[in-house]
């Protein structure tokens, strides 16, 4: 089994852990969220990596109201099918909100099929594995409620408020 490292990071909503397979980020969690560190593997050890420098820069930026020109190395620990749902996130501009409908008639559209069925994507984005760089708080519910957010609805609302008033 390969090597996973972590590290920690204090954001303004509480504690953040990051994982890497020491090349890329493999795993961006809050504390205590649903599917918490589902992506890590049980042998890891703490260590700071360029990867975590990286991504500690994105998150201060971030958390600075700054919308971060770049994305850190990312390595998607999933199946092929959340891979796509996760890619069509990583499209949704800063900001900006998408429902769950649109990320799944874009999912579809680039798995080639007529439909795709919301729910299916819903669990996709809820198992999102590196929150917030992979921005799956920006999806939202077709009426433009806030539904689902593994770090919780709060955080959820905090982050898109956050967002908007850095856009101005």
């Amino acid at each position: 089994m390969l090597q996973d490292y972590t590290f920690h990071y204090q954001s303004p909503l509480g504690d953040i852990t990051l994982a890497s397979d020491g090349d890329a980020l493999t795993g961006l969690w809050f504390e205590g969220q649903k599917y918490y560190a589902e992506t890590l593997n049980s042998d890891h050890a703490e260590r700071a990596l360029p990867v975590f420098e990286e991504a500690l820069r994105w998150l201060d930026l971030y958390f600075g109201g700054e919308k971060p020109g770049f994305i850190p190395k990312l390595n998607m620990r999933t199946t092929a099918f959340r891979k796509t749902v996760w890619s069509v996130l990583l499209t949704i501009p800063y900001g900006e909100t998408r429902t769950y409908k649109q990320v799944a008639e874009e999912t579809a559209r680039r798995l080639g099929l007529a439909r795709m069925s919301a729910q299916a994507v819903g669990g996709a984005v809820g198992h999102n594995a590196i929150s917030l760089i992979i921005p799956c708080h920006r999806v939202i519910g077709t009426d433009g409620g806030l539904t689902g957010y593994a770090g919780g609805l709060e955080k959820k609302a905090y982050l898109l408020r956050m967002e908007h008033h850095a856009r101005g």
